[in-house]
């Protein structure tokens, strides 16, 4: 199993920026991937970013492309979310999810999650 932990989620004016971090323990994995999902009340959760775990390749939803960042150290099992100019529109909570297989955008295409962490953007 692999367990995920969430952290850095926190209250910022717009225009600001946290730095999300996701640690994983448990059992390795290969030829996957990890992503970054969020989910506002009464809203579906939505794709943020992923990366490919060896080969580090990034993908961003369109809504924040040019804004997030997403990283990772595979040496320390560690993902990172460097999100600048935030917007209230960020307001979510923000899950770190593990992907087995192929890189994917939909949730039902990861195996393992985290509990989340709080991201309030204000006005």
């Amino acid at each position: 199993q692999v367990q995920l932990v969430e952290s850095g989620g926190g209250l910022v004016q717009a225009g600001g920026s946290l730095r999300l971090t996701c640690t994983a323990s448990g059992r390795t994995f290969s030829g996957g991937g990890m992503g970054w999902f969020r989910q506002a009340p009464g809203k579906e959760r939505e794709f943020v970013a992923a990366i490919n775990w060896i080969a580090g390749n990034s993908y961003y939803a369109d809504f924040v492309k040019g804004r997030f960042t997403i990283s990772r150290v595979n040496t320390q099992n560690t993902l990172y979310l460097q999100m600048n100019n935030l917007k209230p529109e960020d307001t979510a909570v923000y899950y770190c999810a593990a992907s087995l297989s192929a890189l994917a955008s939909r949730p039902d295409r990861y195996d393992f999650w985290g509990q989340g962490t709080q991201v309030t953007v204000s006005s």
